[in-house]
């Protein structure tokens, strides 16, 4: 009978290892896809620069919206119904925005594929977090290294399927279709518990030690940001680098963090959270600074690889600070915490343009560099 046991409790845990898995890839997914059909939705729509920035704001403010009630929602719903309706909402949009002609309805399709997606960002982390403190063992690394996969091959998918002369909503539906098998194949592995807490509010402000790890996340969102959105100019300040080449610093970027992610778990158990997060936040801030200070423009993109290795478990071993502090609940406090990074990386670019234009674009990416040395300062407490 306990053998028995045993066995039942071994396929329940690799249910759950694997749904959280599965749903980080499928977040990434519908992420990425959207990515390649921005330029299709700009010539349909017939969109300036200033009017598609302002359309793909509403995604961000769907996120925003979202993610500050979703750790109530987890408490009442659990993270099972709670993961299933965002995803479903993120499903329900993408052909929407593959295809619609009209300018209010694409910013309302937006809004509500950020809320999909921000649901779901809080709801798996948590999910993440519950999930490794039952393991005993460094996972959370791996989760995300699952996201940043998904990211790779929502993008590439669809950007090989347009390629391939398929209509924008047909490469959509192809992306779509593996996202609900792999939704209905991973179902049972996504909790189904309620914290029946409530007295929980909608809303929560973030406080204590959550407020500091917020900020931490905010600035490694934020650097994050300043990679993918302004990486290629910096490396065009050379004369040297040609304009077809610049776009490498973020391919890069995302391979060394993804790389960085599935091994991270595997090096955080042999060296410590501390070393790995001290290391990880000075390597991202070496790479920040060469890729500024760097008179060759070769040298330079191989520091945003020193980028993305640096920041790849960064923010997963913040994610588990969050889910062990004793300040907030664990669902209020990520819920919080997620909010507050996902605003770094939307407002990141704004800030480097203002900064680059006070002083320049280099100076902002310097600044960045300080910022995550004050990360690397705080890796004890994150750590213990």
């Amino acid at each position: 009978m306990t053998a028995l046991n045993t066995a039942q409790q071994n396929r329940h845990t690799s249910r759950l290892h694997w749904g959280t898995r599965t749903i980080f890839l499928i977040n990434g997914l519908a992420m990425s896809a959207w990515a390649p059909l921005v330029p299709f939705a700009r010539d349909r729509l017939q969109l300036t620069g200033a009017s598609l920035g302002a359309l793909l704001l509403c995604l961000g403010i769907g996120s925003l919206a979202a993610m500050p009630v979703t750790g109530k929602l987890v408490a009442r719903f659990g993270c099972r119904r709670v993961m299933l309706v965002s995803t479903l909402l993120v499903l329900i949009m993408l052909p929407l925005l593959a295809t619609t002609a009209s300018h209010l309805l694409l910013a309302a399709a937006l809004m509500l594929f950020g809320a999909g997606l921000g649901t779901l960002d809080v709801a798996m982390n948590y999910q993440a977090v519950e999930v490794e403190k039952a393991a005993g063992r460094p996972l959370m690394s791996g989760f995300h290294g699952f996201f940043s996969l998904g990211g790779i091959l929502g993008a590439g998918t669809v950007s090989l399927l347009l390629s391939a002369a398929f209509t924008p909503l047909t490469a959509v539906l192809v992306v779509m279709a593996v996202m609900l098998l792999l939704l209905i194949w991973r179902l049972p592995g996504f909790m189904n518990d309620r914290l029946h807490q409530p007295e929980q509010p909608w809303l929560v402000i973030p406080r204590g030690w959550v407020a500091f790890l917020g900020v931490l996340c905010f600035i490694l969102f934020l650097a994050e940001g300043a990679v993918l959105d302004w990486g290629a100019l910096l490396l065009l300040q050379s004369p040297t680098m040609p304009p077809a080449h610049a776009g490498l610093g973020y391919a890069l970027f995302s391979v060394a963090m993804t790389l960085g992610r599935f091994t991270g778990d595997s090096v955080i158990h042999r060296f410590g959270r501390y070393p790995v997060m001290l290391t990880g936040a000075l390597a991202a801030a070496a790479g920040m600074s060469l890729a500024v200070l760097l008179p060759w423009p070769e040298m330079a993109l191989l520091a945003f690889l020193l980028v993305g290795f640096g920041l790849a478990n960064t923010v997963p071993m913040l994610f588990n600070a969050v889910g062990n502090q004793q300040d907030m609940p664990a669902n209020l406090a990520i819920s919080a915490m997620t909010t507050l990074g996902y605003a770094g990386i939307l407002s990141g670019p704004a800030l480097i343009g203002f900064i680059s234009q006070w002083f320049s674009l280099s100076g902002a990416f310097l600044l960045i560099a300080l910022l995550l040395l004050a990360v690397a300062a705080s890796a004890r407490p994150i750590a213990r």
